[in-house]
């Protein structure tokens, strides 16, 4: 999980590229701004972490949360409906 500043073009370029290196890296997002990859072990964890501290962005903080297979598995997913009030006569008015 990471939230950078974009407030400068320097900061959006380190925005991107650590973007870029999460994506080359194998990781996955779940969300904007947070990312996930699997590990079969704690040596390949280790391993990730120690990736990531060497290409964490100058600014800004990142996150890193290790959770099991069984952990991941029982993430629920709460998916909300699009709510969409439809006009479909002339009788009503709308100003925008």
């Amino acid at each position: 999980m990471f939230d950078l500043p974009i407030g400068t073009s320097e900061q959006r370029r380190e925005y991107a590229r650590f973007r870029k290196f999460l994506q080359k890296s194998g990781f996955l997002m779940l969300q904007e701004s947070v990312y996930c990859k699997l590990a079969l072990n704690g040596t390949v964890t280790n391993a990730i972490v120690e990736n990531v501290h060497k290409n964490k962005p100058k600014e800004g903080l990142v996150q890193l949360l290790t959770v099991t297979e069984k952990q991941y598995a029982k993430m629920e997913l709460i998916v909300g409906t699009a709510n969409r009030e439809v006009l479909d006569n002339d009788e009503r008015l709308v100003i925008l």
